[in-house]
């Protein structure tokens, strides 16, 4: 191994007197003379007030180097441009394959809807994943199966059982994808099991960087036993949080019950952004279930209006009110929604562009001391030096990292915030607002 002197022409400049380190001229060990390696040489000086740090801080020395922009980041301005920089990547949900979850507590009817959805020309590009083949009818349905975990079906639709990790499952989906051991794919399917929380797959699409580079999360369909769903939703929380966490709420074994209304608004009490649809044996257009995520991937646009939902918000919330007045007894009125009465839903907007700095201590501050209560955030932030929205989305402490849309869909330029909580008010949200907006 032999040393050489960094010759970068453009580095070689004088120092200036509070600069203190090693100088560009410093010699370093080159492995491979013919594939020059990036090389970093660090100062950690004291910067004197408005000057850039940039410019005296971290040199970076290719022997082609790109040209450097012609001031600090935090001007953001791009040379020859007047065009700001974003601080967040731009949004790329469209690039990468959505994921939907099919969750519902037991007997509630997902597997009659999975053995539809099978059967259906729709799913002919999908990939299902499930729990057992036991619980599926497949015989009829198979055309090839790959191995023993991996079945190709007669719709052309793939169905995989869940491994142990369903990380890993995903991960081995994708390759025999790329390899061509299965058929090209657009979007997967996952069946959860009954008591199954769904937070956490939620969670792995949101920001694991092992699947979320490659997958996003559209849709969380739960199914809804309308014969036995006021009694699970009674004794078992597990129960109001897959309602409390869907997309799309598929009332199922309508045609059994006289009268669904008080379900209907205890299901939109939980979750008014949800759309609610009937299902008899299964049946359902699979377009009715996909879509639910804020970009459309063929049209490649934001549509912040349905994702956010804010006139089911609005409208939920003076029925509320009104509700309210004419039953002062609600307490003995609603005494037996004991997991319903901690469930809040709403929505909070701002007129005037807002300051990251403060929104990133706000959302960090709730994750941190409220993270379990925090059941679902979906927000279009219009931020101070953006000249594009700013999407945030997280569930529970988990939080996919914040991404720029393309453009304002239309004049709205108000920040708008949906929050799903255990136990956290509209007011105490506010009040943690306010304290992190007066810190900024």
């Amino acid at each position: 191994m032999r040393a050489r002197t960094c010759r970068a022409s453009h580095l070689r400049m004088p120092l200036l007197p509070h600069q203190q380190g090693r100088p560009c001229g410093a010699r370093f060990a080159d492995r491979s003379p013919r594939r020059p390696s990036l090389r970093r040489l660090w100062y950690r000086p004291s910067f004197p007030p408005g000057l850039c740090p940039l410019r005296s801080g971290l040199r970076t020395c290719f022997r082609n180097p790109r040209a450097p922009l012609s001031c600090c980041p935090a001007t953001k301005i791009r040379p020859g441009s007047r065009t700001p920089m974003s601080l967040f990547e731009s949004d790329k949900s469209a690039e990468r394959t959505p994921v939907s979850l099919i969750t519902g507590f037991l007997g509630s009817g997902k597997t009659t809807l999975l053995n539809r959805l099978l059967r259906h020309d729709a799913m002919k590009d999908s990939a299902v994943v499930i729990n057992e083949y036991g619980e599926v009818s497949l015989d009829h349905l198979l055309v090839e199966r790959v191995d023993g975990e991996v079945a190709v079906l007669a719709s052309g639709c793939i169905c995989c059982t869940i491994r142990s990790d369903l990380e890993e499952t995903l991960r081995a989906l994708l390759v025999r994808r790329d390899r061509g051991e299965v058929p090209p794919f657009r979007r997967i399917l996952v069946e959860t099991t009954g008591l199954a929380d769904p937070a956490p797959i939620a969670q792995l699409l949101l920001n694991n960087p092992l699947i979320s580079h490659f997958l996003r999360l559209d849709t969380v369909v739960t199914t809804v036993d309308a014969v036995n769903a006021t009694r699970q939703l009674d004794r078992q929380y597990e129960a109001v949080k897959q309602v409390a966490l869907a997309d799309r709420l598929l009332i199922t074994k309508r045609d059994l019950v006289r009268d669904t209304d008080a379900l209907d608004l205890r299901l939109r009490r939980l979750n008014p952004g949800a759309r609610i649809e009937s299902v008899v044996n299964g049946e359902i257009d699979p377009a009715q279930l996909f879509g639910a995520a804020l970009v459309d991937p063929e049209k490649k646009t934001a549509d912040i209006e349905r994702w956010l939902n804010e006139q089911a918000f609005a409208g939920f919330a003076k029925a509320a009110h009104e509700h309210g007045h004419h039953h002062d007894d609600g307490h003995a009125h609603h005494e037996h929604h004991s997991h319903d009465a901690s469930i809040l839903s709403f929505m909070i907007a701002f007129d005037d562009p807002l300051d990251w700095m403060a929104v990133s201590r706000w959302l960090a501050h709730l994750r941190a001391t409220r993270g379990e209560d925090l059941l679902r955030v979906k927000g279009i932030l219009n931020l101070r030096d953006e000249a594009t929205p700013v999407a945030v989305h997280g569930i529970h402490h988990v939080f996919h990292p914040p991404v720029a849309l393309a453009k304002w869909p239309d004049a709205d330029r108000r920040s708008r915030i949906v929050f799903i909580t255990r136990g956290i008010t509209h007011h105490e949200v506010l009040e943690l607002w306010q304290g992190a907006h007066a810190a900024a």
